[in-house]
């Protein structure tokens, strides 16, 4: 549940871009920011964020992704340009609505801090 998550990683600041890019940092998501850690991202498990810091966002294009028939535009690290996940441009079923102007971030391209997975 989204609340048992928030309160699981509230007090973790999160999220340095693998590459350990010095203007990314460690605040590239907060623990604030987290909307949920149950996703699933094209690498595995992946955190849902209300926002994020010190990336930019490419193109946005049409995925048919594990819900549904989304616009997302891939998110990378300011710095070194790694992809670190996707933005929800928009999402076609009213089911999935909720992730619009989020951001995916995969575990597969954190480094953590404080070791919490």
């Amino acid at each position: 549940p989204r609340g048992a998550a928030r309160e699981y990683l509230s007090p973790i600041d999160l999220a340095s871009c693998p590459r350990g890019c010095s203007a990314y940092g460690s605040r590239g998501a907060l623990a604030e920011t987290l909307w949920g850690a149950s996703f699933q991202g094209s690498q595995g498990r992946a955190y849902l964020f209300n926002s994020v810091v010190n990336v930019g966002c490419g193109p946005a294009e049409e995925r048919v992704l594990l819900t549904g028939l989304h616009a997302v535009s891939d998110i990378h690290c300011e710095s070194c340009k790694t992809t670190l996940g996707w933005k929800y441009e928009q999402a076609f079923e009213s089911s999935q609505k909720y992730k619009e102007g989020k951001y995916i971030i995969e575990l597969s391209h954190m480094i953590k801090d404080n070791g919490w997975d």
